[in-house]
């Protein structure tokens, strides 16, 4: 070969291998990228250019999918729908075609549109049979009559607030709500005249309520007195007190540490001395902010990690960190001991607070979703419950369940009785804003069981009523009566 021509053929062929290396970056190193670019509109079209599968509840499609009208601005064959999807977003959250998508409907987003590597066999067959390519079912573990009850309680009283409901013995939740909401169809498409408004509009700069806010998962609060029950449970596991008739040698006033502040208790409660169950029953600060200030601020950060404080969870929506602080004198940490300084709570959270208590000491991870199938109800994978920790001893867990009992059937919890069921709670009333100037959240958190241990159900509500007289905002009276609802929900569909 003469000289020119070995030339040419050596240029051609760094051409060749400069081709085959190019080629192979863009489909082996930048595929990913690629695939996910928002930029990549083909990777939305193969999203909505079949049904998207659902998410169950109580063996029903929750959701379904639309065929669009052909328009030559709208190059999506399908777009999402919702049943009750105002009552449903906290769990499913939203998939538009304009905007994306969040919580289930994101996290199982390749279940959901047949992409994932679960259902490649089963999209294998399709492919060979010339089936449309079918998207697989998210199965949850909510209970529709449970949420129902949840949703219709928060929108009754008419101001915000969430609740949790949960399965003590595996950590399934039950009941997941939040209020105000918002409906995902209303935004599901693409339109700039109908979606786009419609977004724009749920904005917290538009709409001062945050409808968009998960505040089941994604708000905290000051627990209030709700968190008594950590503290109670901090006392029994250090032996400070080992029964919950013991005299707690509390004196009344109770003054702070280092300090010539009194914690005041509420009204003309009597406190001074009493036993830890009386000091529940009817809400002692001074108690509780002593047995806190007592065990030290070491002692309480540990027991309220093991409730699960200071850790997000994942169930598999990413719920945030509740916060027990880790940095107090012994002033804050017996104003932190009964809710106050910087504690803050997710509704989650108490909830996990009050399942603990009623499994015996066990508390389980939460979680919602059940099971992931195919589109023929083949299951892919199925949850198993997990054990999170051991807040507490069995012993000390029966002596707080008899504690809690107490408030329901004697003390500021008497609004969730329900007959021939064994009910435990904690109410609380907690003062925020600067100098406490705004008005008080209501929380109460509970549990409930049949006289034979069965059909256990652990409750947390919470309600801010903006529109309430401050006089009038209590746990018992606003939240206690929306968590009898909801464990009356559970317990009769048991039956």
């Amino acid at each position: 070969m003469n000289k020119p021509l070995r030339r040419i053929a050596i240029f051609c062929g760094l051409l060749v291998l400069a081709l085959l290396i190019r080629d192979n970056w863009l489909q082996y190193v930048k595929a990913d990228s690629l695939r996910t670019d928002p930029k990549n509109r083909r990777v939305l079209i193969t999203r909505y250019a079949t049904p998207r599968g659902d998410i169950i509840v109580d063996g029903s499609p929750i959701t379904g999918s639309k065929k669009t009208s052909p328009d030559s601005l709208n190059d999506f064959a399908y777009k999402r729908t919702y049943k009750d999807g105002e009552m449903w977003s906290p769990v499913t959250g939203y998939a538009s075609q304009a905007f994306g998508a969040t919580q289930l409907e994101s996290i199982e987003d390749g279940i959901l549109t047949g992409n994932d590597d679960q259902l490649f066999f089963r999209n294998t067959l399709d492919m060979l049979t010339g089936k449309e390519r079918q998207g697989g079912n998210v199965v949850t573990t909510l209970n529709g009559a449970a949420q129902k009850a949840a949703f219709d309680g928060l929108k009754q009283v008419g101001g915000k607030g969430a609740a949790v409901a949960l399965n003590p013995q595996t950590g399934a939740i039950l009941a997941l709500a939040s209020y105000p909401s918002y409906d995902p169809s209303s935004f599901a498409g693409n339109s700039t005249t109908i979606d786009s408004k419609a977004w724009t509009k749920l904005q917290k700069q538009n709409d001062p309520s945050d409808p968009m806010l998960n505040r089941a998962l994604r708000e905290t609060y000051p627990p209030g007195s709700t968190f008594k029950v950590v503290t109670a449970a901090a006392a029994l596991e250090n032996g400070l007190y080992t029964s919950a008739d013991q005299p707690t040698n509390s004196p009344v006033p109770f003054i702070l540490p280092q300090s010539t502040t009194p914690l005041k208790n509420e009204g003309s409660i009597q406190c001074k001395n009493v036993n830890m169950r009386e000091a529940l029953r009817v809400s002692c600060n001074s108690v509780f902010g002593k047995i806190g200030a007592d065990l030290g601020k070491d002692k309480m950060l540990a027991e309220a990690k093991k409730f699960g404080f200071d850790s997000e969870q994942f169930v598999p929506v990413r719920a945030v960190a509740s916060n027990f602080p880790e940095k107090m004198d012994q002033a804050s940490t017996a104003l932190s001991s009964i809710g106050q300084f910087e504690t803050a709570t997710t509704p989650l959270q108490m909830a996990m607070v009050a399942s603990a208590v009623a499994n015996d000491g066990k508390l389980m991870k939460p979680y919602m979703v059940d099971k992931l199938e195919s589109s023929s109800l083949d299951t892919l994978t199925q949850t198993q419950p997990q054990e999170l920790s051991r807040p507490l001893s069995e012993k000390n867990a029966q002596i707080l369940q008899s504690m809690m009992e107490t408030v329901v059937t004697q003390g500021t919890g008497t609004k969730a009785q329900i007959p021939n069921v064994n009910v435990g709670g904690k109410t609380g009333t907690a003062q925020h804003g600067e100098n406490n100037s705004g008005k008080p959240f209501a929380w109460f958190i509970s549990f409930a069981k049949l006289p034979d241990g069965s059909s256990p159900v652990a409750v947390a509500v919470v309600v801010e009523d903006d529109n309430a007289h401050r006089e009038d905002i209590s746990g018992g009276g606003l939240a206690a009566p929306i968590a009898k609802n909801v464990m009356e929900a559970v317990l009769n569909s048991k039956k």
